[in-house]
């Protein structure tokens, strides 16, 4: 860009911070002439040139920064190096979005069932000209011009060195992590940006977050939990019994769709799951080749996580076309569950179920990064799309406070308001197929961020003034957003992974899939009959009262190991409760509650 002379000069004679100013406010001029706008563009020139005179904000003030257990220090990364940020841009008329998800999910409303194509939400969120104008001039101040954003425009990544990241970002310093083979570009700092531009930003990805570890899925396997000498195990036979699904419920309707999403280097390989439709699905119609994968599929062996995702969903969601979403061509700096974010939507058609087994610890992560995140269910949710989320397999969790004060650790996606959360439960007999109990790793409790849904506030608080004992309320915050909604068999599954059958696969991470299955044969039927898809279920389910559902009334989850609580969370309950949620399903039953209008 050529300045006039005098202009260089004056760069030339400030200081570095001073000429950072006068540059924006170069930049905003000569891009003054290529918008019609002029009021607006005088709007972002006083903020620019502001920015000399204002302290920079963090943006993520409580984010964890501290290097979660098992990521080893590779040194420092050389400022030429490359990385990949994502800038979440502040989106428009969030509070109409939030409006819109409750009347289109609500079955006693007149709107309900009737979605957004992708292309009217980008028309109601996408961020104000000022807002795309103010972060653009800023980062292009800074040489940054290899950025691309996607449909709804609400984030764009970019590319740039360490050198020019650190100078954007305030107070950032770039390490290079490793763990288990994967390695990792983070800062080992806060970050900030200068306030004038802050107001236009909800976070910056790929500076702070560690992937969570793996779930120990196979407890089970290594025998922590296998405590008897045999066990019927857990196959799509022995769900479609006791879910009541005959041969013939299997998916017929040419447009309906699930998927899977993977995130933790986790990878399934095709011919794990042909073996594993020829030992475990000959009952019944299915296909046996996952239809699109979207991302990249990494070498090597296959994951357990991934090859259970798969495998279940496509036996319980029998004949339904089946998409797998995978880490995208991943960098060092990206955060995968946030790429896969960026691709819903920047994608016009994607499948109506997706099941995730994915989660973190609530107090690890920023409030501004979970309430966008919150932000990005709710565009799915008005598009028809049915989010699944895993509650965990901690139980209630646990978090240590000073002064030996315990507390129950809540989960993230699973406490978000505007997921399907799936608990777990295992059969009383694990000899035959019987009722089930809770299974105490099955993650449940209490939002200490999000507020509880008007949908949930009469079953939960039904749940909390009955007759069951309840932890000390120290321990949760009763007003909180509660979880799971729902739950299915999370024990002792069999899984085929790198050609060899696996026994006593346990977790969340199991019944997950196994509803999401069971809802896109739903959708199927109601595809059949002309009608839209579930789309957000929450609200419709808590108006059944458990409707379809077989209720777990017995048994409780793990937490904290102490003189209080003695490692007991919340036990299952008549009706709702923060364990099973509503119970498990009951395929005939909930097709008629939910197969039709």
């Amino acid at each position: 860009m050529a300045l006039v002379p005098n202009f260089r000069q004056s760069i030339k004679a400030k200081s570095p911070e001073e000429a950072e100013c006068l540059l924006i406010a170069a930049v905003v001029s000569v891009s003054r002439r290529r918008f019609a706008e002029a009021e607006t563009m005088r709007v972002v020139a006083f903020f620019l040139l502001c920015v000399c005179l204002v302290h920079g904000e963090h943006l993520e003030l409580d984010q964890a920064v501290s290097v979660p257990e098992g990521w080893l220090h590779d040194g420092r990364v050389s400022p030429l190096e490359e990385v990949e940020l994502t800038f979440a841009l502040k989106q428009q008329n969030v509070d109409k979005l939030q409006e819109l998800l409750a009347l289109v999910s609500d079955p006693d409303s007149q709107h309900y069932g009737k979605f957004l194509t992708l292309e009217e939400v980008a028309s109601l969120v996408r961020p104000s000209q000022l807002t795309e104008k103010v972060v653009q001039t800023w980062l292009q101040s800074h040489g940054v011009t290899r950025c691309h954003t996607v449909l709804t425009r609400d984030f764009l990544q970019c590319s740039m060195t360490v050198q020019v990241a650190e100078t954007l970002l305030s107070g950032t310093e770039f390490h290079r992590y490793r763990r288990d083979g994967q390695t990792l570009v983070r800062s080992s700092s806060q970050y900030s940006v200068h306030d004038d531009v802050s107001q236009h930003l909800d976070f910056v990805g790929g500076v702070l977050r560690f992937p969570p570890r793996g779930k120990e899925i196979s407890k089970g396997w290594t025998g922590a939990r296998h405590s008897k000498s045999f066990h019927l195990g857990v196959t799509p036979a022995t769900l479609r019994a006791r879910y009541n699904l005959t041969a013939a419920d299997v998916g017929t309707a040419a447009n309906n769709s699930q998927a899977v999403a993977q995130f933790l280097e986790q990878f399934y390989h095709p011919a794990d799951l042909a073996e594993f439709m020829s030992l475990f699905a000959r009952g019944f119609k299915h296909l046996t080749e996952v239809e699109r994968v979207v991302g990249t599929q990494g070498g090597g062996k296959a994951g357990l996580e991934a090859s259970l995702d798969v495998e279940y969903i496509m036996s319980t969601g029998a004949n339904i076309s089946t998409w797998v979403f995978t880490n995208p061509g991943r960098h060092e700096s990206q955060e995968p569950f946030l790429q896969w974010m960026l691709l819903l939507s920047n994608m016009s058609a994607v499948p109506w179920v997706h099941t995730i087994s994915y989660g973190d610890d609530e107090d690890s992560l920023s409030t501004c990064y979970m309430n966008r995140i919150n932000n990005e269910f709710m565009k799915a949710g008005v598009r028809g799309i049915s989010m699944l989320f895993a509650s965990g397999d901690s139980g209630a969790g646990c978090r240590h406070l000073p002064k030996e004060q315990n507390v129950f650790r809540p989960s993230f996606p699973a406490s978000s308001p505007y997921v399907t959360t799936v608990g777990g439960t295992s059969f009383k007999n694990p000899f035959k197929v019987t009722y089930e109990v809770t299974d105490y790793i099955s993650g449940g409790g209490f939002s200490n961020i999000f507020a509880m849904p008007d949908y949930q506030v009469s079953a939960v608080k039904a749940f909390l003034k009955g007759k069951q004992s309840l932890p000390p309320e120290s321990y949760y915050n009763a007003s909180g957003r509660a979880y799971p909604d729902m739950a299915a068999l999370s024990d002792n599954y069999w899984v085929v992974t790198n050609l060899v059958p696996i026994p006593w696969v346990s977790g969340t991470s199991a019944s997950t899939p196994v509803v999401g299955g069971i809802l896109s044969l739903i959708n199927d039927q109601r595809f059949l009959n002309g009608l839209p898809s579930l789309g957000f279920l929450n609200p419709r389910l808590y108006k059944l009262q458990g409707t379809g559902l077989f209720d777990v009334t017995e048994g409780c989850h793990l937490s904290c190991l102490d003189d209080k609580v003695e490692g007991q969370g919340f036990c299952a309950a008549p009706a709702w409760d923060p364990v099973t949620g509503w119970g498990t399903p009951n395929y005939p039953d909930l097709l008629a509650a939910l197969g039709k209008d």
